[in-house]
């Protein structure tokens, strides 16, 4: 049996006739830019996440710039992130022309390590760290630079991209800090018909200055008080997450039972080995205490990734790696000045990590056709 790593054909069947209206109903106002569809879906989308203002935009890369550049961060001040996430984590800081601070992960969430962030922030060699922007890793929201950043006076822009519904002590991602982004990208829990984007906050200084920013720094027509960037959300795009943000609790759920049906699998199977990192067979994802999973992905690690990855899809069963270069090895990334070894979780999460199929729709005959694989492969 071929197992895909993402249906998206699952979810829209259903969803087939709501979607074609709410993008009929663009075409008929002509509101294709912003508008109404927009607006609608910005106003739920902030009473879903518990946040006071949500900014609809382009695409995730270009929230996370924008939050950044609305919170005050720019020149001359310097962001601690990871080096183990998508380039847009890094891009955006540059792009808001402050300096990317990398620290390395923690080897068993896959996220910001806090002793790495305070040993950080001892050394000011980069610049006067302004802000942290941790992020929320394959769908798991962490929130314990809150307090750090509180005492310290800096700002947390948090980088959301795939935790929409994710929960840290009881406050959703969006809400954990002075500003979030979220990426509606395709392939997100809560996905778009295309690119597009979401800031959050409490600020309602943050929320006008991210409004201003996304149309090129206009706060009134043709008068621009500042470098903004066209970075508006579509009417179309607005519609089609209106529609699907009525569904995503009840599809984050259904990720949550995939996961643990996994879980199931793995350990039935003697497969699973306690973290955090690999010997003989694989470990396992968690669900940290005090916080809501909402498994964007499934990621195990593996000391023989690739070639258990070659093994699955010569059986057509997809899986994807989330991600094979850190940052601070990116060829484009090379003049911040760090080396090969200067983050070592980071770099062996990047040899081991291997994300598995996970959707809401995916079935348990299916996820028993990839346990049983990843068992062949290991008994080979």
């Amino acid at each position: 049996m071929a197992v895909p790593m993402l249906d998206l054909k699952r979810q829209y069947q259903p969803l087939h006739a709501e979607l074609l209206d709410a993008v009929g109903r663009v075409l008929e106002t002509q509101q294709f830019i912003l508008g109404e569809p927009v607006a609608e879906f910005e106003r739920a989308a902030a009473a879903q996440l518990g946040v006071k203002h949500a900014i609809g935009c382009s695409s995730g890369t270009d929230a996370l710039w924008i939050a950044l550049a609305a919170a005050g961060i720019g020149q001359g001040d310097a962001v601690v992130t990871t080096p183990f996430s998508f380039f847009a984590s890094v891009s955006a800081i540059l792009r808001a022309g402050a300096t990317p601070v990398l620290a390395d992960i923690d080897p068993a969430t896959f996220n910001l390590s806090p002793e790495a962030v305070e040993q950080r922030l001892k050394d000011q060699s980069r610049g006067a760290v302004k802000a942290i922007l941790p992020v929320h890793l394959y769908g798991q929201a962490f929130h314990a630079f809150s307090l750090l950043c509180r005492e310290r006076g800096l700002k947390v822009i948090e980088d959301a991209a795939q935790a929409w519904g994710a929960e840290s002590n009881g406050v959703k991602a969006g809400g954990l800090g002075d500003a979030a982004a979220f990426s509606f990208y395709p392939t997100k829990n809560l996905s778009a018909a295309g690119d597009a984007g979401m800031v959050t906050t409490n600020s309602d200084e943050i929320a006008e200055r991210a409004r201003m920013l996304r149309q090129h720094g206009m706060r009134r027509r043709y008068y621009h008080d500042e470098l903004g960037w066209n970075a508006r959300m579509d009417g179309f795009q607005g519609a089609v997450l209106g529609v699907k943000l009525r569904y995503i609790e009840g599809w984050n759920q259904a990720r949550h039972a995939v996961a643990r049906r996994y879980h199931a699998l793995f350990h039935l199977a003697g497969l699973a080995e306690t973290g955090p990192y690999p010997s003989h067979g694989i470990v396992l994802p968690h669900e940290v205490p005090g916080t809501k999973h909402v498994w964007h992905q499934y990621v195990i690690r593996t000391a023989r990734r690739n070639e258990l990855r070659e093994f699955l899809t010569a059986r057509k069963i997809g899986s994807e790696i989330y991600y094979p270069v850190p940052l601070h090895m990116q060829q484009a990334l090379k003049g911040l000045g760090y080396n090969d070894g200067d983050f070592p979780e980071a770099e062996r999460a990047a040899r081991e990590v291997l994300a598995l199929p996970i959707f809401p729709e995916l079935r348990e005959d299916e996820q028993q056709t990839v346990v049983t694989a990843i068992a062949e492969f290991f008994a080979g």
